[in-house]
């Protein structure tokens, strides 16, 4: 690397010249450097003899010499070059990167000039921004059906299992009402992640739509959605809304549909279900309002006021916190919201949410941030790697959801495709980068502390792994909270990691909040299946109209597998709880001195098949339920795979 000129401010008071590199080429460490860093985690590293104690030199002794020198040549390497030499970067073209500054001072020399104009540039800012989002969120009322309800992408009408009750009554009106909705953008990304069962079906990792149009000369009118269906999904599938825009409308519910055809339209594959179901919804034809959720003209407004803001200050405290302050609420507003229907509570998420991030991020900028933005002056790179790194985490919903993983659990990982190679990719990735900053912490002399502060991280993973009962979830604001420590440079790389990482704790906290490190099973199964005992099903008795089940016995509790008292059978008919019986209440004496008892089903409609699904209960709780069984319009009956569904 070539030697550039000497530079006065990293010279010693004493007057020694010190080697001064281009870019961020680590420079000497000077009187200031030293100051600033000793306020530090990254106190001055003493190199004083240490004391030796009578216990101490008896183990030095009898440890072998070689030993003894490889041990002193780490720990002096550890140590790094002496003095340390701190990273600094001079600007490419430093004429133009320093044109705003020349600006700044010729039109607004004094810090009170100045305040007024950051003072007016917020104002501008906040204004900006909050006639852009009230027009976005706050929609007209649809005419003739009232204010529009907000929805999520994963709203609809239908519980999983068993969690519309018998016949569906909990999940009730199934026809003869209308709902005014409201769909946010970028609805059509939002899939199944676990597996949920259509019938024989199983679909994961697709949008949950079911049904489409039966005649496509007539788009909207003939389209037809089962009740489980995600309803946003489902109004881009019919071409009702655009996932770019989001957009509102009227759907009303039509009760018991025969036939939900697969058709592929819009970006959206649906599924197809031959059967019967007793909910169903379609789009009221006109009734699309021009509401639209302008999150793209919201985010090129923060862009906007963000790079301005880079481009023509210096100050750490000021861009910092400026730019956290925009990004949060670009993020939990607008570009990657909480799912919830109503937006003042929204709004109340955001702020409840946005506090104790501060403080969080008060700390990292404290012992990190701070470091690599001090006595920076390349505008223009500082607000390409960092501020352009900062809003690609905080986006991370639209720049990182095409890697195939959704969340860092084993049950993720090996399920989902072509996660085990991202996974591995990105851990190569980590390692070659954390390479690269310890050789730069080595550089400052800074390696002893850091390896001590994450030997310390590491030793409280491992006994939080070790907690029983409990699962290790690292969720992605912790992953940046973990690595951000190791930016705390001034070197380009550093800028280009620090402000990722900085973006992906904003997004991590504005969309999901701090939720734990440490998760129950069933918090991470989420609608995974739960592993629990599945019930035998015997070949049933097939008659003209009607087929009878053999239910039971059921298993008594097992206190060496912590397996749950089980004490009734539920049973799905085409995804709908038909049946529920409890072997401890027998008012109608229908179970059996075995514990067994029978279940007759009569057909519902002669031309089209049935499938059943059977689970054990344990009170108002159910358990897995199997693959579904079917029995089809010819009489035969197809045991149903071995396995949860």
């Amino acid at each position: 690397m070539e030697l550039d000129h000497i530079n006065p401010a990293v010279m010693r008071d004493e007057g020694d010249q010190l080697e001064s590199y281009h870019d961020e080429t680590p420079l000497a460490a000077s009187d200031d450097d030293t100051l600033l860093r000793s306020t530090s985690i990254d106190d001055p590293v003493d190199d004083d003899t240490p004391r030796q104690y009578p216990w101490m030199q008896r183990v030095s002794d009898n440890i072998p010499s070689p030993l003894k020198r490889i041990s002193r040549a780490v720990v002096t390497w550890a140590k790094g070059p002496q003095p340390p030499r701190i990273y600094k970067i001079e600007p490419f073209f430093p004429s133009i990167q320093h044109a705003p500054l020349v600006l700044l001072d010729r039109y607004a020399p004094k810090k009170m000039q100045r305040f007024w104009l950051l003072f007016v540039f917020y104002i501008c800012w906040i204004l900006s921004f909050a006639l852009i989002l009230h027009k976005s969120s706050f929609a007209a009322d649809v005419q003739d059906y009232g204010s529009p309800v907000r929805l999520g992408c994963t709203a609809r009408y239908w519980n999983d299992g068993n969690g519309c009750g018998i016949n569906g009554d909990q999940c009730r009106p199934f026809s003869n009402a209308s709902l005014p909705f409201r769909c946010p953008a970028g609805c059509i990304k939002t899939q199944v992640l676990f597996p949920h069962a259509v019938g024989d079906q199983e679909v994961v990792y697709k949008p949950l739509v079911i049904g489409g149009p039966t005649n496509k000369s007539e788009p909207i009118s003939s389209t037809v959605y089962r009740g489980d269906s995600f309803i946003c999904g489902s109004a881009i599938h019919a071409g009702f809304i655009k996932s770019e825009q989001g957009g509102c409308g009227v759907l009303k519910l039509t009760g018991d549909r025969h036939f939900f055809p697969s058709v592929k339209q819009h970006g959206i594959d649906s599924i197809g279900f031959e059967s019967y179901f007793p909910q169903s919804f379609q789009f009221v034809e006109g009734t699309q309002s021009q509401c639209k959720d302008l999150r793209w003209p919201l985010l090129a407004v923060s862009v906007f006021f963000t790079a301005m803001l880079s481009i023509f200050t210096t100050s750490p405290a000021v861009f910092f916190w400026s730019i956290f302050v925009g990004l949060f609420f670009q993020t939990g507003l607008a570009s990657d919201p909480p799912n919830l229907t109503d937006y003042y509570s929204l709004i109340s998420t955001a702020l409840g949410r946005f506090l104790p991030a501060a403080f969080v991020m008060a700390i990292i900028y404290r012992y990190a941030v701070r470091y690599s933005l001090t006595g920076l002056t390349a505008q223009f790179e500082k607000t390409i790697l960092w501020l352009g790194a900062a809003w690609v985490g905080a986006l991370n919903n639209y720049t990182f959801d095409r890697i195939p993983i959704q969340r860092l659990t084993p049950h993720d990982i090996k399920a989902q495709p072509g996660a085990i190679p991202a996974l591995i990719s990105i851990v190569l990735i980590i390692f070659f980068i954390a390479l690269g900053q310890a050789y730069a912490f080595r550089v400052e002399g800074r390696m002893p502390r850091y390896l001590v502060v994450y030997g310390l991280f590491v030793g409280g993973i491992l006994l939080l792994v070790a907690v029983p009962g409990m699962s290790l979830r690292i969720h992605h604001y912790i992953l940046a909270i973990l690595l951000l420590p190791g930016t705390s440079f001034q070197n380009r790389p550093s800028l280009l990691y620090q402000g990722l990482l900085c973006g992906l704790f904003i997004n991590g906290i504005a969309r999901w909040g701090f939720d734990s490190i440490l998760q129950t099973p069933g918090e991470l199964l989420s609608d995974a299946p739960q592993n629990t005992m599945l019930p035998p099903v015997l070949p049933p008795v097939v008659g003209a109209n009607n087929i009878t089940f053999t239910l039971g016995p059921v298993p008594p509790a097992h206190p060496k597998k912590n397996t749950p008292t089980y004490d009734g059978i539920s049973i799905l008919v085409n995804d709908v709880e038909r049946f529920r019986g409890y072997a401890d209440y027998d008012a109608e004496g229908l179970w059996e001195s075995d514990g067994t008892r029978q279940w007759t089903w009569q057909r519902h409609d002669g031309e089209l098949p049935e499938y059943f699904r059977f689970a054990y209960m344990a009170g108002n709780g159910v358990g897995d339920y199997t693959k579904a069984g079917s029995w089809l319009t010819n009489g035969t009956w197809i045991p149903m795979k071995g396995g949860p569904s």
